[in-house]
């Protein structure tokens, strides 16, 4: 299998990617095709797929921040079951984000994802392939040292439509398995620019990061 970063969307393993993307994610979770042009030129942005017999099996999308000293996943895709495909973008995901954090003289602080919570009833089927089903992937999540942060989470639509996607939670995985909470003034910078690109922020995010600001720590809780 080969690891392989995507930086245009002239790669011929992009078109592949986000047909797969396509499959597993519900529409709102899906950047335009023709949108991915400067995501993918922009440095800081690490597009990077499982190549298996030619074929793009899976995908991962992160970044790093060096001014917060955290991460970000922004997606990961198992695209078939029985490869290993899980395992083999973590460990290539988290030695490069060691060796970006190192380059910056500093140890990795730990990495945000948002996570589908089946529970609020967002049960999506992912294309039906088993491994990306949202029980699973919290299980897989918790035991990889994942917490979600105390708050009742929505993020902008992809779509840029102004409306907020609800049913998933906020996570962070520590470095240090012992942090038990967060300064909420890194979440809230985090989350602003982050969601940068979408300048048509729902004002139930706008509620819910103000809310944050009005703290000092957010607590992190198990999966």
């Amino acid at each position: 299998m080969e690891y392989h970063r995507i930086t245009s969307i002239e790669d011929p393993l992009f078109a592949k990617m986000h047909r797969l993307m396509q499959e597993v994610f519900p529409p709102e979770e899906v950047l335009e095709y023709s949108l991915w042009k400067e995501p993918l030129e922009d440095p800081g942005i690490r597009v990077f797929v499982a190549v298996h017999e030619g074929e793009v099996v899976g995908a991962t999308e992160y970044r790093y921040y060096p001014d917060f000293n955290v991460a970000m996943t922004d997606f990961t895709i198992i695209g078939r079951p029985g490869l290993g495909i899980g395992r083999y973008l973590w460990k290539n995901r988290q030695t490069d984000l060691h060796e970006l954090a190192a380059q910056s003289g500093q140890r990795l602080f730990g990495m945000f994802a948002e996570i589908y919570d089946p529970y609020l009833g967002n049960d999506h089927e992912f294309g039906g392939v088993k491994p990306m089903n949202p029980y699973v992937r919290r299980e897989v999540l918790s035991h990889l040292g994942y917490k979600v942060l105390d708050l009742e989470y929505v993020h902008p639509s992809w779509n840029n439509d102004g409306e907020a996607v609800e049913g998933l939670n906020l996570g962070f995985m520590p470095e240090d398995d012992s942090v038990s909470e967060l300064d909420t003034r890194l979440v809230t910078s985090f989350l602003r620019r982050y969601y940068t690109v979408l300048p048509n922020k729902p004002e139930a995010w706008n509620h819910m990061v103000a809310e944050l600001e009005a703290k000092d720590r957010v607590a992190l809780l198990p999966i």
